[in-house]
């Protein structure tokens, strides 16, 4: 009767020594947006004037196209206007760059 406590202890005690078959469960996939939605990492360009106007649109767009929002062509078209834009902008522009900003968004859809 004396080796029954033992051989119970023995068994609890080699039982939690293994390990369960195939290793460790492993680790949780990295967090990642289910198709169509914008991933929590998504930031908006910061900036002031036609240059932060110009980065948060391309921002919106980039993301679009990413996201399956927009189709690369739309994308294509749309950041070719936006870089029109950025080199009004650039020459000092501030008016003419908005209003080619806003016009591409009328066109396109996206508010503005």
């Amino acid at each position: 009767m004396r080796a029954l406590p033992f051989l119970a202890f023995a068994s609890l005690a080699l039982g939690a020594c293994q390990t369960p078959a195939g290793g460790p469960p492993p680790a949780p996939p990295p967090e990642q947006a289910a198709p169509g939605v914008t991933p929590s990492t998504f930031r908006m360009p910061g900036g002031t004037g036609c240059s932060g106007e110009v980065e948060r649109f391309q921002a919106v767009i980039d993301n679009d196209v990413a996201t399956g929002h927009t189709t690369r062509s739309v994308h294509d078209r749309v950041s070719a206007e936006i870089a029109s834009a950025r080199s009004a902008c650039s020459a000092g522009n501030e008016a003419g760059a908005l209003g080619q900003l806003r016009a591409t968004r009328a066109k396109f859809g996206y508010p503005g």
